[in-house]
């Protein structure tokens, strides 16, 4: 059996960080943006291309001399730079597409931060259910124990002994039943991290909730402008008004293009008759293209040009529509976050009450005024309230944890700033 590994909210991020394959590849995204972005100056770089050559000539079946015959040996090396008022454009998209991937990395890890946070919790809640579970079979065996001694002393039926053992079959059967679940669920936590699934792991925490007291509107000005969809948007925007910029550079200012290349022959030949065994050749070109067409409207270049400047305008409307939707989400978490609290008010004052009235129909019990049946049901009912509390407490931390992605912050700031512990 391997040794058990004992496990912290922040360990298991950081796994979940180390380990996640999604994650990697979006870290060689980033790498190859980064690597472009550092060498902007290849852009402009000539397009350099160099040829060697040998040929070998003379006469088969004829016994005729060629002029040119024997070994000659040629080099070509040429040289092409492309210029136009486009350059920066391109530059700026480049820059542009990293700063997207810088963008979409950090998305990636805040997102992964808040799923395995989730589950964390979610496992927490249901290890203390499988503790409640495991104190009912407890209380279960120790009224079935009961009811089989006063059963023998004949001080209650057969039928109360049967229920009494039906209630300790059922609370064995839920247990095994949240057993399983939670034996799945921690699987499925142990694949989310990279472990393996068989890993002995216990997790060390507990779900500790705070109240959050916070204006929505004081976070819609406060924290708005760094939501990462909100960012992506803005990043859009900018990267199609650079697109239409290149475009309108690209098919209406005029372009310079440079070319030049030297080639080199030497001839190796075995008539003595040749001479001028070396020549060479070298030449240069400058060329201005003035495109005229685009001017022209409804002309291929003159769309090209209004396709751009319309993908713009979009793209600032899908702002407008993330933002809106973006405010409506934050306003709903923090009403939700505000009605919640008062559902673990009451689901907490259920319990206590469930519990009290446990405790009394117990002594009932004992003293002989009160029957099995409703022994039971006062457990249940306690069993009830207890689960209805921690299933409480576990939303609130999720919606905490929604919050805090909607606003982009970490969740332990948000409760930092807005908790109101003496709550």
């Amino acid at each position: 059996m391997s040794a058990q590994t004992i496990l912290t909210l922040d360990n298991a991020v950081n796994i979940a960080l180390e380990n996640n394959l999604s994650l990697r590849r979006t870290e060689i995204d980033l790498a190859a943006s980064g690597y472009s972005e550092k060498n902007l100056w290849s852009v402009i770089f000539p397009v350099i291309n160099a040829n060697a050559s040998a040929t070998y000539r003379n006469s088969l079946f004829s016994d005729t001399t060629l002029q040119n015959s024997g070994f000659s040996y040629q080099i070509d090396f040429g040289i092409n730079i492309g210029l136009n008022t486009g350059l920066p454009f391109i530059f700026r998209s480049i820059r542009l597409a990293h700063q997207a991937n810088i963008l979409r990395y950090e998305d990636a890890r805040n997102q992964l931060a808040i799923q395995v946070t989730k589950r964390f919790y979610a496992l927490i809640t249901e290890k203390n259910n499988l503790s409640l579970l495991e104190e009912v079979l407890n209380l279960a065996q120790r009224q079935y124990t009961r009811s089989e001694t006063l059963f023998r002393n004949g001080f209650v039926g057969e039928l109360s002994l049967t229920q009494s053992r039906l209630t300790l079959e059922n609370a064995r059967y839920n247990l095994s039943a949240g057993q399983i679940i939670y034996d799945n669920n921690m699987a499925e936590f142990l694949s989310l991290l990279g472990l393996p699934i068989d890993e002995n792991v216990t997790l060390s925490g507990e779900v500790n909730i705070v109240r959050i007291q916070a204006d929505a509107e004081a976070l819609i000005n406060e924290y708005l402008h760094q939501r990462p969809d909100i960012l992506r948007n803005k990043q859009e925007i900018e990267r199609l008004t650079n697109l239409h910029r290149q475009a309108v550079a690209n098919n209406r200012t005029p372009s310079i293009s440079l070319s030049g290349s030297y080639s080199g022959r030497v001839s190796g030949s075995l008539n003595p008759l040749s001479s001028n065994p070396y020549t060479d050749t070298l030449s240069a070109t400058a060329a201005i293209n003035i495109p005229i067409d685009s001017w022209i409207p409804g002309t291929s270049r003159s769309q090209t040009i209004s396709a751009a400047s319309d993908s713009v305008e979009k793209a600032i409307l899908d702002l407008q529509m993330t933002e809106n939707a973006a405010k409506t989400q934050i306003r709903t978490l923090t009403a939700s976050l505000r009605n919640s609290w008062d559902n673990i008010r009451i689901a907490n004052l259920g319990f206590q009450s469930a519990q009290r009235s446990y405790q009394l129909t117990e002594q009932g019990f004992q003293n002989g005024t009160i029957e099995a049946l409703a022994l039971q049901d006062s457990r249940n009912n306690m069993a009830n309230a207890r689960q209805r509390l921690l299933q409480a407490e576990f939303s609130y931390m999720n919606m905490i944890l929604d919050l805090s992605a909607a606003l982009n912050i970490d969740w332990k700031h948000l409760i930092q700033i807005y908790g109101a512990p003496g709550e």
